[in-house]
């Protein structure tokens, strides 16, 4: 049975100055991130850029990421599609490249769909595929409410919620609610020792990718109960997502990681890197975080 706990961590596609992925610099990143002990890694998810990736990409970079993992930790695929027939095709092929386990969102075009659609959508695509799901409640116009995810408790395939958007009022509601029946991952990148004290399974998060040490320290500390240690480090995580935290979120990542002097290329086109100003802002954070000279 899929294990999902701890600090699962995602991963960014790198892109060379032409837009083409690069599998050799994803490479790398997923080395160390495994070097760090993450639990788990996530590709193609929202700071992989999903959202921009075609099918032939995502199976790309889900393959290269398993073959890189051998075993050792679960691949998660994300999917980001706005159609029942678009996340079939993307998940059934990414299937194929042989990953654990699929993170999908909801729809979440200008339309909403029902409470009764949204439950049709998770059932027919954990029939269909045949993998684990784990419902990425990301979209801030899209949340899917604790109600529809107590009904969603009769889609076999759906293991695990990972509760974004920035709403610690809906990971709690799920936390008391459904936490017995799906695996609870926090993605609230600031919040992650208060939800690890409250009871959520793990992480399933951005920030993990620029602080993958730190944030696996942080989830052991509170497992051990030592809470000054899970404070501090905390504490020094905070100062970093707050400098990165932004509409151009791939951007100010990849600035972290190359100012760690690790290399996750550019950001998709029409992002552009980001600028000296952001720049000098993120490696102050990092400085004061200790994680570079």
């Amino acid at each position: 049975m899929l294990d999902l706990h701890g600090m699962i961590s995602t991963v960014v596609t790198p892109f060379d100055d032409d837009d083409q992925v690069d599998l050799e610099l994803l490479r790398a990143e997923v080395k160390y991130l495994l070097d760090a002990g993450v639990t788990a890694i996530c590709a193609c998810g929202s700071t992989g850029e999903g959202q921009t990736l075609s099918l032939e990409e995502s199976v790309d970079i889900c393959r290269t990421v398993v073959e890189e993992v051998a075993g050792r930790v679960p691949v998660i695929a994300g999917v980001i599609q706005n159609s029942t027939a678009q996340v079939i095709r993307y998940s059934l092929a990414l299937k194929e490249a042989g990953v654990d386990a699929l993170q999908i969102t909801p729809v979440h075009y200008v339309f909403s769909p029902s409470a009764e659609e949204t439950v049709a959508y998770y059932r027919e695509i954990g029939e269909r595929v045949g993998l684990p799901i784990v419902l990425y409640n990301v979209v801030p116009w899209a949340l899917v409410p604790v109600e529809t995810i107590e009904r969603l408790a009769e889609v076999p395939q759906l293991v695990a919620v990972k509760q974004s958007g920035g709403d610690m009022h809906l990971l709690v509601d799920l936390l008391a609610r459904v936490r017995d029946r799906f695996t609870i991952l926090a993605a609230l990148d600031d919040l992650h020792y208060p939800a690890f004290m409250l009871g959520a399974h793990g992480a399933l998060a951005a920030i993990p990718t620029v602080t993958p040490r730190l944030s696996v320290e942080l989830w052991d500390a509170v497992q051990a109960g030592d809470h000054d240690l899970a404070r501090r480090l905390h504490e020094r995580i905070l100062t970093v997502w707050r400098a990165i935290d932004g509409p151009n979120l791939p951007a100010t990542l990849k600035a972290a990681l190359q100012l760690q002097g690790r290399d996750g290329g550019r950001p998709r086109k029409p992002f552009a890197p980001a600028d000296p100003a952001a720049r000098e802002r993120i490696a102050t954070a990092l400085r004061a975080a200790n994680l570079i000279a």
